[in-house]
């Protein structure tokens, strides 16, 4: 798996990038084809006052690419956010995979016996 971490108007401390990694393995513990993973961190500020910290994730995995965003006050919880968001996407792509493998296995079992049944 290759990790590109890169960061717009922060500095990609080295704590945060062993957070992000720490929270990926939960990705890799669901699914284990995944290619390349992009996240980019970054601060707008808005105001004196408000900053908006946002985390964008790009995940390619064999035959689909996968996006998530997520904005929060706090980098960190931004992270889980977009983690939580990714991990749906990743669960929910596998679970597609498994019903098509499912249904590919069926489908030839049952072809036979439809033939049967129409040409009688």
């Amino acid at each position: 798996m290759n990790l590109t971490i890169s960061g717009h108007h922060l500095e990609l401390t080295p704590a945060i990038r062993k957070y992000v990694q720490s929270k990926l393995t939960r990705i890799k513990r669901h699914f284990d084809n995944v290619i390349d993973v992009s996240v980019i961190l970054s601060v707008d500020k808005l105001t004196e006052k408000e900053k908006r910290q946002k985390a964008e994730i790009n995940v390619h995995i064999k035959g689909k690419d996968l996006h998530a965003e997520s904005i929060a006050h706090d980098l960190y919880a931004a992270i889980d956010t977009l983690i939580d968001k990714l991990d749906r996407q990743v669960i929910k792509h596998k679970d597609k995979l498994q019903e098509h493998h499912s249904m590919a296995k069926r489908l030839p079992d049952e072809a036979p016996a439809d033939a049967v049944a129409g040409a009688a």
